[in-house]
């Protein structure tokens, strides 16, 4: 120190090696929180949007592990007996007996007694192609529940179906469809966008020029196309032996169109941030252009496009609603909440109204948009970091 203070004047200033190590320890012990953490806190207090996200992660749990309820079959008909009834609380059908008259006994699934190739058979009869996941919960429903079902809390269709069981299944089948839709088209979107934003010139007029052009043709009228296309009977056939069902096309035709909006907002944002600090210190390390666009940039915009991922969702749901009401869906005996409303308004006459197969399909279908826009605004206000302090 003796001789630092004879060379430099101002060493006498200069804090103890103890204020440094204090400073440093208070710096450590600061920690600081991310987009996505600030993100999460305000939104656990909008009790709104909370409530929307715990009701959707319950649907989707149902959907789920709906075989493992003791729900009746979403496939086995009782015309004589359970036609167009409505909802009921005690779970008894009328059966004939030996002597041919009819009594009341419980409705049951008989199957506990049943084994090997009778099983198997049964369970085809009960179930549409379940997979090796449902044959598993069917089993420990089995052990927990037995053959017993609940009653037909929400009465029965026109074949003597069980509605509330169609309900849970139909769940699954427009849950994947509006999520698996989503992601194409988020896929597409995405990658399309950000790399016609980050390019610029030529390349980004002739991008979008194709985005315009598509814009232009009927969307309703694309999709009817696409679907009754691919659903020849020489077609399907081809597609079938490779393992692509109706269902599958339906997940693909509708993501491969609904990706166009979302190209055109990813193309702005990443437009506004090309040009930033960080894209620069990336290329002066020797960064590719692709590493760039979905390590750097695309990061950056997630938070909008999970807001736009949310309001996709309700629309493209919507729109396999609208394909099932027109015959060009879901493909029975599969069932959707379409499928289960097309069915509840074809039943609407003037002479009588069943209006438990019209009330609840669209009461289920209604929640679950309206949850996912209402979750879809609170992210957006909880992503903006200009909403921070309201």
């Amino acid at each position: 120190m003796d001789s630092l203070n004879k060379h430099d004047p101002y060493a006498d200033a200069l804090p103890p090696i103890e204020k440094y190590q204090a400073m440093y320890n208070e710096a450590r012990n600061i920690r600081g929180i991310s987009l996505w953490q600030d993100a999460w806190r305000r939104l656990r207090r909008d009790w709104v949007s909370m409530t929307a996200l715990s009701f959707l992660v319950l649907l989707a749990l149902a959907a789920i592990f709906t075989p493992l309820f003791p729900l009746q079959s979403p496939r086995e008909q009782d015309l004589a007996n359970r036609l167009a009834l409505p909802p009921e609380f005690h779970s008894k059908t009328k059966q004939a007996n030996a002597e041919g008259e009819k009594e009341t006994v419980p409705v049951s699934l008989h199957l506990q007694d049943l084994e090997g190739e009778e099983f198997d058979r049964r369970v085809g009869e009960l179930w549409t192609d379940p997979t090796g996941f449902d044959l598993l919960l069917l089993n420990t429903r089995l052990v927990i529940f037995g053959d017993y079902c609940l009653p037909s809390l929400c009465g029965t269709d026109l074949l003597g179906r069980d509605l509330l069981s169609r309900l849970f299944y139909g769940a699954r089948v427009s849950l994947i469809v509006g999520l698996v839709a989503t992601l194409v088209s988020l896929i597409i979107g995405v990658s399309y966008g950000a790399i016609a934003g980050y390019s610029g010139g030529m390349v980004d007029d002739l991008m979008m020029r194709i985005v315009d052009i598509m814009y232009s043709v009927p969307f309703i009228f694309l999709v009817l196309f696409l679907i009754t296309i691919l659903s020849e009977d020489e077609v399907k056939k081809w597609l079938e032996s490779y393992g692509i069902s109706r269902i599958v096309i339906l997940y693909i035709v509708i993501g491969a169109v609904y990706w166009l909006t979302m190209a055109r907002v990813v193309r702005g944002q990443i437009i506004s941030l090309k040009n930033e600090q960080f894209v620069d210190a990336a290329k002066t390390v020797g960064a590719s252009g692709l590493r760039i666009v979905f390590l750097h940039l695309v990061p950056n915009v997630m938070s909008i496009v999970i807001v736009y991922l949310t309001l996709t969702i309700p629309a493209v749901m919507l729109f396999e609603a609208f394909l099932s009401f027109l015959g060009l869906g879901v493909e029975a005996p599969a069932v959707s909440w379409g499928v289960l409303s097309e069915e509840g308004l074809r039943v609407i006459t003037p002479v009588k109204i069943y209006w438990w197969l019209v009330v609840f399909p669209a009461l289920a279908l209604a929640s679950t948009l309206y949850s996912l826009n209402f979750l879809g605004d609170g992210l957006r206000d909880a992503l903006d970091p200009r909403m921070k302090n309201r």
